[in-house]
């Protein structure tokens, strides 16, 4: 089967920044080559201003971000521990099973998908959980949920941050916020090859982690002589690290800050705004909660009497454009549109609205 070039506009992978992908290609660094640590020292600095923090504790986990979520739970909750959920899709769905898998009894406040979180349900759940866990940006609804009254209130509980869909392309902001740990992925807005969870622990999570978490690979206390000075500990050997990912990591990181975070970040803005109002022009309802929208990834109805599976490979077919299915309940009847990374431009806004009018007749 040929390769094509596909544009990927979906609610996954996206397609690399250029130096993200040529980075790929260099010759392989070993994973004790004091140049790769070098590299990995230079890419949690990196993954420190994107991510809004001083926390010497930011790194990418070896692995990708589902990796992360896993070891925000395995490393601060264990058996008996309440954990509080904030779940308005999918992601926080998952937030629940990972929670459970590790002994914690679990409050899941359930909100109707397409809707932001409400803060003070979930702060009014249980009056001293040891964590609160909900998504910034919930990939399989599109929805922004601002986190900040969730920080004001958390009181002793510690704060996780799901930003794999936010990362790179709407402001994180860890410290001003008041959130203990968070993680993402490097395959959306960060337009780097899946993989690597970029990862984020503050110093008050740390100091209450479990001292020997159910899982060896993701032990955090284990993982400071890999991370070294993000960890304050001594280099010691842990895994053997994915080297071409982190230098790829390294360079697309480069790249988002040569051009400025504000400068990315009002991207993103104006590609989502102009793919949403071009939606609208189509006579396509979104679904995302109206201001709650993100501009990165964009869910919208599917019209009635569309087979959402046949557009979605004619697409394909037609244009080597993919767009995403809905997720859960609503699998076959929203589609999400990605704009991340290098996909957040004019032309992959014109690209997907000209070729979504021609598969529907419009």
């Amino acid at each position: 089967m040929p390769l094509h070039a596909r544009t990927l506009l979906g609610p996954g992978p996206s397609n690399p920044y250029p130096e993200a992908q040529a980075a790929l290609g260099y010759p392989l660094l070993g994973h004790l080559d004091p140049v790769f640590i070098d590299v990995l020292d230079e890419t949690s600095e990196r993954l420190r201003q994107v991510f809004g923090t001083a926390n010497r504790r930011t790194l990418p986990l070896s692995a990708t971000g589902s990796a992360g979520m896993e070891a925000s739970f395995v490393n601060t909750v264990g058996p008996g521990d309440v954990v509080v959920v904030a779940v308005n899709g999918l992601f926080g769905q998952r937030m629940t099973d990972v929670a459970a898998r590790c002994g914690a009894e679990v409050i899941a406040v359930e909100h109707e998908w397409g809707q932001p979180v409400d803060a003070q349900r979930v702060l009014d759940a249980h009056p001293s959980p040891k964590l609160i866990a909900a998504v910034h940006a919930e990939t399989s609804t599109g929805v922004l949920s601002d986190l900040s009254d969730l920080a004001a209130g958390k009181g002793e509980a510690l704060l996780l941050a799901d930003c794999v869909t936010s990362l790179g392309g709407i402001p994180v902001r860890l410290d001003e916020t008041g959130i203990d740990l968070a993680y993402a992925g490097s395959q959306k807005c960060l337009g780097v090859a899946p993989g690597l969870a970029p990862f984020s622990i503050n110093d008050r999570a740390w100091e209450r982690r479990i001292e020997k978490p159910q899982s060896w690979y993701l032990d955090l206390g284990l993982l400071g002589g890999y991370a070294g000075e993000a960890t304050g500990s001594g280099r010691t050997y842990h895994h053997t690290a994915p080297t071409g990912m982190v230098v790829s990591l390294n360079a697309g990181l480069g790249r988002i800050l040569e051009e400025g975070l504000d400068a990315v970040h009002a991207r993103h803005a104006e590609a989502g705004r102009l793919l949403q109002e071009g939606l609208g022009e189509l006579g396509l309802e979104l679904f995302a909660a109206e201001g709650h929208r993100l501009p990165q990834l964009t869910t919208v109805r599917v019209p009635e009497g569309v087979d959402s599976a046949a557009v979605r490979r004619e697409l394909l077919e037609r244009f080597d454009l993919e767009i995403g299915a809905g997720a859960g309940a609503y699998a076959s009847s929203v589609w999400r549109i990605g704009l991340m990374g290098p996909n957040a431009a004019p032309d992959k806004v014109a690209l997907v609205l000209a070729a979504l009018k021609a598969v529907l007749g419009r």
